[in-house]
């Protein structure tokens, strides 16, 4: 035999090993072959959070004024204007204001971490009482408070509306909200939250979904580029001692490892809405061996009353004679076979091709779960 075909057959038999393996893998390990498809690898950034860094919540309650005549006609934003020309050295009875310029809102924010005294942030503000838009309308100085008490910002300044607002003396046309606005940089910063999110050396990571699987991925992830540093608490929480040579600089260690890609794990969910007829299905939601057969009932009543009209010159009178067509009409029930490896959208094809529709659905997805053959987490909502 040649060298040219010893080489050809070598080469072939390498390729048939090739897909032995593959082959065998597909059969042993199926698990592995399916995850990839499932989950895609995402950042850790995009997956977890950082505990000790996050936004605070603050509310105050202020007075638009400037309005146009769309105010409100309520004694509140009458006694917060006296109150107003008080701290101003004049008094003036709440009962002899009268004006429509001026409503009474409340002012939220998100203050983001590591703003610093001086920095500014948005603020959303929304009518309280009975005002008909807040359109042209400025803020006045309001501070912002947090759960604690304490005032974090002071917000002022004119109002960005997303919406517009035309009346005339018989309709009124609107587009979006006009209760609602925003001022753009709204707000000043008068202290800031301290984050202590590296305190003893350790840096707790959180997921965003609690998973064991996904939580031993992020510290097998983080393990093998700095060595064994991390560790899985529990499925939310994933602990992890900084390295000696990034004690100086937690943040830059941080921005080393949320850039790492993980593949992160899930449980198989079909979540429902029987409001809207919405049907959201994961991909590794498995079915059992199950037949499904789904039918409609149509049920038509109809009254056509009857006239009795005597004839002219007689005694009788005319009468209706109530009459009543009741037609039933069952469609005939179709019968679909899935095997035990169908996945949901496996059912979701074979439902379509029997003409059903997303309620349809919803009713056989309940069914076989009760029936035992869904092996997922189905929530309805």
């Amino acid at each position: 035999m040649s060298d040219k075909k010893v080489k050809n057959l070598s080469g072939l038999a390498g390729l048939v090993r090739i897909v032995c393996l593959a082959a065998l893998c597909l059969v042993f390990f199926p698990a592995l072959s399916y995850a990839g498809e499932i989950q895609p690898m995402v950042r850790l950034k995009d997956i977890a959070t950082v505990e000790g860094v996050r936004d605070n919540q603050l509310v105050g309650m202020g007075l638009v004024v400037g309005l146009q005549g769309t105010g409100d006609k309520g004694q509140m934003a009458m006694q917060m204007m006296s109150n107003m020309s008080q701290q101003f050295g004049v008094t003036v009875d709440p009962k002899q204001v009268r004006s429509k310029n001026s409503a009474v809102v409340t002012v939220t924010c998100q203050l983001s971490p590591f703003l610093l005294p001086g920095q500014n942030t948005d603020v959303v503000v929304s009518a309280i009482g009975d005002a008909k838009s807040l359109e042209g309308g400025v803020l006045i100085q309001t501070p912002l408070k947090a759960a604690n008490g304490q005032v974090y910002a002071v917000a002022q300044g004119p109002l960005t509306l997303g919406g517009w607002s035309d009346s005339g003396s018989a309709s009124t046309v609107k587009k979006n909200a006009v209760t609602v606005g925003r001022i753009p940089n709204g707000a000043i910063v008068e202290q800031g939250v301290e984050m202590n999110f590296a305190g003893d050396g350790v840096i707790n990571l959180l997921l965003r979904q609690s998973d064991f699987t996904t939580a031993e991925r992020v510290a097998a992830a983080i393990n093998n580029q700095f060595g064994n540093i991390a560790y899985a608490v529990d499925g939310r929480r994933v602990a992890v001692n900084m390295p000696q040579n990034y004690t100086r600089s937690p943040s830059a260690f941080i921005a080393s490892i949320e850039g790492m890609s993980v593949r992160p794990d899930s449980v198989a969910k079909v979540v429902v809405n029987e409001r809207t007829g919405t049907v959201v299905m994961g991909g590794a939601v498995k079915i059992g061996n199950v037949s499904v057969a789904h039918g409609n009932l149509t049920v038509q009543v109809r009254e056509n009353p009857q006239v009795s009209q005597p004839g002219a010159f007689s005694p009788g009178n005319t009468t209706v004679t109530p009459q009543t067509d009741v037609s039933a009409h069952e469609e005939r029930p179709e019968l679909v076979e899935l095997p035990a490896t169908s996945t949901v959208e496996d059912l979701t094809e074979a439902m379509n091709a029997v003409g059903a529709s997303p309620r349809d659905l919803i009713a056989v997805l309940q069914a076989m779960d009760q029936a035992g053959a869904l092996h997922g987490e189905l929530i309805i909502q």
